[in-house]
């Protein structure tokens, strides 16, 4: 199915630099939450972009080669689990979405934003529910942001070997949890998150 950016645009922008943000991984108990901003083509139309957890895995990969081929520019960035420790889960994934915004080659007209809420930046934007499903510049950086923590996390598995990280890329599975329980925390789970926020009470 492919979605018609007009469904947007006629609410708010009229423009082809239309930046389309989305997040992956705010709530995962260990890694950075990564975000990131699309600018699509006009022409160059990518069929069957959609939130990316309604792909799956392989498709995911393979709309995400596409989209850094077609797309007119795309930024992926992050705030770590430092920051996020530091300043919450949902400034830090501001912050991060700002940061993919701010990384793209080509400064955009509009930016709109899955979900309520927008970072504070100098950008006219809109925030929209489900836009991840709605709007295909916010499906693109989807499925950027996706594809590129899961590439991260399984790479962490073999870092940090027994968590099983490459399975459950860091949500709070059973599996995850019995791992906690036998090996601790490792330095990429977010000690502000719960169990580990009560071991450190």
């Amino acid at each position: 199915m492919v979605f018609a950016e007009k469904k947007v645009l006629r609410l708010a922008y009229q423009g082809s630099l239309l930046a389309g943000v989305d997040e992956a991984g705010r709530g995962p108990l260990a890694g950075d939450v990564f975000s990131a901003a699309v600018i699509l083509h006009p022409e160059n139309i990518i069929f069957g972009l959609a939130d990316s957890k309604k792909l799956s895995e392989k498709r995911r990969q393979e709309l995400a080669v596409e989209i850094k081929e077609k797309a007119l520019c795309w930024n992926v960035a992050r705030s770590t689990v430092k920051e996020i420790d530091r300043f919450n889960i949902l400034e830090a994934t501001m912050m991060a979405m700002e940061r993919a915004v701010e990384g793209l080659r080509i400064d955009p007209e509009y930016v709109v934003v899955d979900g309520n809420r927008l970072p504070l930046w100098r950008y006219a934007s809109e925030s929209i529910i489900k836009g991840d499903d709605k709007v295909p510049s916010i499906s693109a950086a989807s499925i950027l942001a996706k594809v590129h923590r899961d590439e991260e996390m399984i790479a962490f598995d073999k870092l940090y070997p027994g968590y099983g990280f490459d399975c459950h890329k860091g949500y709070g599975t059973k599996k995850h949890f019995e791992a906690i329980g036998r090996l601790g925390p490792s330095l990429i789970h977010r000690k502000s998150f719960e169990p580990f926020k009560s071991m450190d009470a």
